[in-house]
């Protein structure tokens, strides 16, 4: 029998206040036009994202299929849900955070593998390291590594992520088709004007989410102030405290990090930023950290490079 905690309505009331949210605003493109219809979307589908990252963690009820079942139909389209959370939970590995082969979500490369890469791709990556950047080009890059590697495991037989890829287009299937028979809206509208915005709108999260250090726990970031994104992102700009409780429900992670404040930045190495508008300040034009990952600089068959 499923069970639902109670303290668990708010996850469960946003998964369906966005998916009624995307239905009106995108049931209703000819009438209301793109340039009201497209950034609301953006919104929605990056909350979906979010919810979608609360409920690879076993949330709101105690049944993974379930929980799956409430967010299956992806409205960003790009990425499975079931790769999704299989490349996520490895990345909770607090100890390999960051490492450039153990780490699926990581963005550094190891030394040997950037020396190998033409300049020109070697300067891509590093405008991709600056915030502009990753806004810009960041799901670009991301999804071209992503498809290019997906690919390669699928035609090797890895038939886990074949039956993540099916799962992705049956979930997929009737969202395309609200969008185009019901909504109206060409596909291609929706994917450069929803879809690729949304994943653009999380890589504000995700830029400066980690960092290359040797304590484990300096690697993750704190951004105290924002409450518009807090809620956008299910206050995972606390993110040192949802690494180091990663079951604990979005809502429970601001009073888990006022409680002991002090120590939470004692203990990520002061990895704090005021606010998103902080962190823009300092990195919006300048590189973060260099792609070559500044720390670990073994090679994939384990010789120091």
């Amino acid at each position: 029998m499923t069970r639902i905690d109670l303290r668990e309505w708010p996850t469960l009331a946003l998964i369906m206040a966005a998916a009624a949210i995307w239905m009106l605003l995108v049931g209703n493109y000819a009438s209301l036009g793109g340039w009201l219809v497209c950034p609301l979307a953006v919104v929605v589908v990056t909350l979906q994202s979010s919810l979608q990252h609360e409920v690879l963690h076993g949330h709101p009820t105690r049944h993974p299929g379930v929980n799956e079942a409430l967010v299956y139909c992806s409205l960003g389209l790009f990425v499975p849900y079931r790769r999704f959370k299989s490349l996520h939970l490895r990345h909770h590995n607090n100890d390999r955070l960051t490492d450039p082969y153990d780490d699926p979500e990581t963005f550094y490369l190891a030394w040997a593998d950037w020396q190998k890469l033409p300049k020109f791709l070697q300067f891509v990556l590093t405008i991709n390291n600056t915030l502009f950047g990753r806004l810009l080009i960041g799901p670009l890059v991301s999804m071209i590594g992503f498809l290019g590697s997906e690919i390669r495991m699928v035609l090797a037989g890895d038939m886990a992520v074949l039956r993540a890829w099916m799962h992705h287009f049956a979930g997929a299937a009737p969202v395309v088709l609200f969008i185009t028979l019901v909504g109206g809206m060409p596909l291609w509208l929706y994917a450069l004007c929803v879809s690729y915005p949304a994943m653009s709108l999380l890589m504000l999260r995700t830029y400066a989410e980690h960092r290359a250090h040797e304590s484990a726990e300096a690697r993750s970031i704190i951004v105290e102030f924002c409450p518009i994104f807090s809620l956008l992102f299910l206050n995972n700009n606390l993110h040192v405290v949802h690494h180091a409780h990663p079951r604990a429900a979005w809502y429970e992670l601001p009073a888990m990090y006022q409680a002991a404040k002090s120590d939470w930045q004692r203990r990520n190495a002061g990895y704090v930023f005021k606010s998103y508008v902080h962190l823009a300040r300092s990195y919006l034009f300048r590189v973060k950290e260099p792609v070559a990952h500044p720390i670990r600089r073994r090679s994939h068959d384990g010789r120091a490079s």
